[in-house]
């Protein structure tokens, strides 16, 4: 989305880890939401918050999109108020586990006739410089106008992935959500390993870091899949070679990431039940 189209009316609620991630991401590319709401005095500076409850908030604001990126615990106090104040909302949730269903639920119990449309999506942190991808799934009854709002709204900061069914949203989140923890855990041990080598610290962190960013761009700016750039690199007995022969015994990444994934998944599955 270009600097020059607007967004659709947009009220965040959250500005934690996620909320404040896409915020920084918007801000940064000169875009900013209507309202933004932060129950808590902390994270982006408090010119970028705009209201610390609902009650704040000018009475005759609708937005196009309400979007829930508070803990899921707390999402159930917020719903009653929001249901109260905006019963026919298009709300874009960014809770992990908390399914479409529970949310409905959640909403429609302070007012039975409210009648919100419910999309969920789940980003990932490098949504702050404008490189998340975020995965979405909407309900049949929602509108092409709510999924293309939600769309223009997300790809502002990242790509978007939509998926075909709710439960995928688990896997999503096991593999993009919680994927920027991964590649910071690869370029962790990598500088360590580095300093056990002999290198000075510095100098192993920007080697460490600039090869995960290097490689994360090229995957990304190649046609090729990431297993035919892994063998173009990879000498026949050179020095890749033996590392990966390591990192890819059956014991170690092969059965180790997946489950590690699986793990990520089930977690996400338990915090929806």
């Amino acid at each position: 989305m270009s600097q020059n189209t607007p967004l659709p009316s947009v009220l965040l609620i959250g500005c934690g880890k996620m909320g404040g991630a896409m915020l920084e991401g918007w801000l940064e590319h000169g875009l900013k939401p209507s309202v933004v709401l932060d129950r808590h005095e902390h994270t982006l500076p408090a010119p970028h918050i705009h209201a610390r409850s609902l009650a704040e908030i000018a009475p005759d604001f609708t937005p196009d999109i309400i979007i829930l990126a508070v803990k899921p615990q707390k999402a159930n106090d917020i719903l009653a108020e929001l249901a109260q104040h905006y019963p026919q909302a298009t709300l874009l949730s960014v809770m992990a586990g908390r399914t479409i269903e529970s949310l409905k639920a959640q909403f429609t119990a302070a007012i039975p006739g409210a009648n919100p449309t419910i999309i969920r999506a789940m980003p990932n942190t490098p949504c702050a410089i404008g490189a998340g991808i975020t995965g979405l799934y909407a309900p049949p009854h929602a509108t092409e106008q709510q999924k293309q709002n939600c769309d223009r709204l997300i790809r502002s900061v990242g790509e978007t992935v939509w998926v075909e069914t709710e439960h995928l949203i688990d896997a999503v989140t096991a593999v993009s959500g919680s994927g920027p923890a991964y590649a910071f855990l690869l370029a962790e041990l990598m500088e360590k390993a580095g300093i056990e080598q002999g290198l000075p610290q510095e100098q192993a962190r920007k080697l460490a870091r600039h090869t995960v960013y290097g490689a994360g761009a090229l995957l990304e700016q190649s046609d090729l899949d990431s297993a035919e750039l892994r063998t173009r690199v990879t000498s026949p007995g050179g020095t890749t070679a033996a590392a990966l022969a390591v990192l890819m015994a059956p014991e170690a990444w092969p059965t180790t990431v997946p489950k590690a994934i699986a793990a990520a998944a089930q977690r996400a599955q338990e915090l929806s039940s």
